[in-house]
């Protein structure tokens, strides 16, 4: 599945990033750099993605 990082500003300039195609806190990972860029998370609603497992290659290449 394909990896994607979508970051969705309302025209009141309130912002939302979402993930899509990451498997347990992986997202979190991926999504830092954005949201420290954003500011003050205000809300986080986690994905049935979230609770999915991680690939073991994926898991060893995050903790190298």
């Amino acid at each position: 599945m394909k990896k994607i990082i979508r970051v969705i500003v309302s025209p009141t300039g309130e912002t939302r990033v979402e993930t899509r195609g990451f498997a347990g806190a992986e997202c979190r990972e991926a999504s830092r750099p954005f949201e420290q860029a954003l500011g003050l998370r205000a809300d986080e609603r986690l994905t049935a993605e979230f609770y999915q497992e991680q690939p073991a290659e994926e898991r060893l290449r995050q903790s190298q």
